[in-house]
């Protein structure tokens, strides 16, 4: 506190909280590293010993390269760096090979990534227009939104110690949305588009940039009451966002266009044969669904209205794997879950095009198809709820209600990434980290709106305070109960379904106040 008051002294409080947070990244660094670490030295392996041609061709490790070309080149160029540490580990056949060298590199590169993340969150903080609560640093909208961006526990947890490379990929999501808050759309389109071809998960959001775009860009003026004015389409304005969408993308796939080879690219970024969940099933639909299956099945074999010889294997061993078969209940397909995410994210398309509420409808529309994707999407990562927490982030301080939602969607959200770090040297950090983070973020959004409504009613009051409980029960009581050896998958069973009606919750209360809300009229447009 004494170096975030002089550096408040200084106007330099911004930079200490970066310093701050990559201090503790560094600090991370010897914790424990999930399969995700070895899939991203076999990348580097790939990219740097083989030709182009064998890149989404190569098998010898499970973890075959599975991102966009982007990614792919971004690991060749960390590929040559990497050779400097240890050359061991550029070698394909070296599987799950580990030394410090190796560890260090990697874990110092994600680090090294972040400074686009930073960057963006310095430049999303330009964007916030939030009203000033009394002269404390602390309990401006800026200062507030920079914590929960820097800070933010999911991103703390996925990318330095389970092991991704999310934080710059976030900072280019968010600087295309401080772009577009900025109104400079072309920047914005653009870093979107590279944005798409380094992880390919940001075409859940895809829907609201392309509409926002059309609406805001292509269209350079409204009637009084906020409707179209149709005689303002720019055909200039199409062809250049066209033009930018194409060149990026000619860049990223024209190489294996050339070789012939974009079907096998596409096998690889959508493989539709894994199942509905992945291994920890994510707290969304799918996971209610599953666990009502669960629920009923047990029922049904206790009536004796099932055969237990008739019981898909699957279903009745582990309860988490990925390749789920239903007992009760229709099983899943692919088509089922693309067109309920269609329906899903429809109403809130809609409202982006004939309700206009500037960006910020925009920002809320992208939350929504991230949450809507989340929700009902095929073989979701838990790890992708962090695709609508962060955006989240920026409206949290700038309206009461969403502020509500926010923290009700990030505790749930992130209490649900738990799992990921399953062994016991984490325990006390996840807990400790995640405490301080949720404490800080309700006390300071309810010290920024305090002049409103409590930020909970009753019922999210109890709810949120029941992870408590369920955190005692799962971590600390059923490993010494005989429920262990029977039923292993029972705590992720758990926690993913008591997550599950939290961001139900959320997304559903978000959903509503976007569909309430007016529009905002403008008579024109920049």
């Amino acid at each position: 506190m004494a170096a975030l008051t002089i550096a408040a002294g200084t106007g330099n409080w911004f930079s200490a909280l970066a310093l701050g947070v990559t201090l503790l990244k560094c600090l991370l660094i010897p914790t424990y590293h999930s399969t995700d670490f070895e899939v991203h030295r076999n990348w580097l392996a790939i990219t740097h010993s083989l030709p182009i041609s064998q890149w989404y061709y190569e098998a010898t490790s499970e973890w075959t390269l599975d991102y966009p070309p982007f990614f792919a080149w971004f690991e060749y160029i960390l590929s040559h760096v990497a050779k400097y540490f240890d050359q061991e580990m550029l070698n394909v056949r070296n599987l799950n090979y580990s030394s410090s060298r190796t560890l260090l590199f990697q874990r110092f590169s994600v680090i090294f990534m972040d400074v686009l993340f930073v960057y963006a969150v310095h430049e999303c903080c330009k964007c916030i227009d939030g009203k000033k609560v009394g002269k404390e640093l602390t309990e401006k909208p800026k200062f507030i939104l920079s914590v929960l961006l820097l800070w933010n526990f999911g991103l703390l947890i996925v990318d330095h110690i389970h092991f991704q490379y999310n934080g710059f990929l976030f900072g280019l999501m968010l600087l295309s949305i401080a772009r577009l808050f900025q109104k400079r759309h072309m920047e914005g389109a653009f870093l979107f588009a590279v944005l798409l071809h380094f992880k390919h998960i940001y075409l859940y959001v895809a829907p609201a940039y392309g509409v926002y775009l059309l609406r805001s860009y292509c269209f350079t003026a409204n009637k009084p009451d906020g409707s179209i004015r149709w005689n303002s389409f720019s055909f200039v304005r199409v062809i250049s966002l066209g033009l930018v969408v194409f060149l990026v993308s000619a860049l990223s796939l024209g190489p294996f266009l050339a070789l012939n080879q974009l079907p096998q690219v596409f096998s690889r970024l959508f493989p539709f044969k894994r199942g509905l969940c992945h291994a920890y099933w994510a707290p969304n639909f799918w996971a209610l669904y599953n666990g009502l299956d669960k629920v009923l099945s047990v029922i049904g074999l206790k009536l004796k209205f099932l055969d237990p010889n008739n019981i898909p294997k699957a279903s009745m061993t582990s309860g988490l794997v990925q390749q789920f078969q239903h007992t009760v209940l229709p099983s899943v397909t692919p088509l089922a879950t693309l067109i309920c995410t269609l329906i899903a994210i429809l109403p809130s398309i809609f409202c982006l095009w004939f309700k206009p509420q500037g960006p910020r409808g925009f920002l809320r529309c992208l939350t929504l198809c991230a949450l809507s994707s989340f929700m009902f999407g095929w073989h979701v990562h838990e790890k992708a709820i962090l695709l609508a927490i962060l955006p989240m982030s920026l409206l949290s301080v700038q309206k009461a209600g969403d502020a509500s939602i926010f923290l009700i969607l990030t505790t749930t959200g992130h209490y649900s990434l738990f799992p990921l770090l399953f062994t016991a040297p984490e325990l006390p950090i996840k807990i400790l980290l995640m405490l301080l983070f949720t404490i800080y973020s309700i006390s300071s959004l309810k010290t920024l709106f305090r002049k409103e409504k409590p930020l909970f009613n009753w019922m999210e009051t109890f709810y949120l305070l029941g992870l408590g409980p369920l955190e005692v029960c799962c971590e600390f009581v059923f490993p010494f109960t005989s429920w262990k050896v029977k039923y292993p998958f029972l705590p992720l069973l758990l926690t993913s379904v008591y997550c599950a009606v939290g961001i139900t919750y959320a997304w559903f209360k978000l959903y509503v106040s976007v569909l309430i809300d007016p529009p905002v009229g403008k008579t024109k447009k920049q």
